[in-house]
């Protein structure tokens, strides 16, 4: 049985990714709009791996015999006015989860959960990447965003992203 805070904030932790599954699909509505679809594409799959990011949290309360509570999930509010804006708000969005992951990792020390910690360690070093992506989007665009025939190369690359499903075992 968890403790009853760590298992609150792993169940909130659900609804924090599948928020961030629809963060993540209007970033990609917004670029597909200005014709950028390998920016729309790289947000595409940023989607997925959020959901399976939530999924992997209902799982790990599930084979806990833990009670899953779904809450609503809220729309996203963000408006941009240029290229940089959602790459700017993606970083941001991601530095929040990582304190979230943080926080829920602090909680299951304090309560000397080792499973949970344990089951955390992939999504910490899982922040870490996010975070770096996040950053080198932002360079690149600031490298390169400026130029249409940059911007062209830099949307081609980011077109070519596949989806990968997270290889995590509980």
């Amino acid at each position: 049985m968890l403790n009853p805070k760590v298992r609150e904030l792993l169940n909130d932790q659900i609804n924090k990714e599948f928020y961030s599954a629809y963060l993540y699909l209007d970033f990609s509505n917004y670029y597909e709009r200005l014709g950028l679809d390998g920016f729309a594409n790289w947000y595409r799959v940023q989607a997925q791996e959020e959901r399976d990011h939530a999924m992997l949290f209902y799982d790990y309360l599930q084979n806990n015999d833990e009670l899953v509570e779904l809450g609503a999930i809220g729309k996203p509010d963000k408006v941009f006015t240029d290229n940089m804006g959602p790459l700017k708000a993606a970083l941001e969005h991601e530095q929040y989860v990582t304190a979230l992951i943080n926080a829920i990792y602090a909680e299951a020390y304090e309560a000397r959960d080792f499973r949970t910690m344990e089951f955390l360690n992939w999504f910490v070093k899982e922040q870490g990447e996010e975070e770096t992506n996040a950053r080198d989007l932002i360079t690149k665009m600031e490298l390169f965003g400026n130029d249409p025939k940059s911007l062209y190369m830099l949307n081609s690359e980011l077109l070519a992203r596949v989806y990968t499903a997270p290889s995590l075992v509980l």
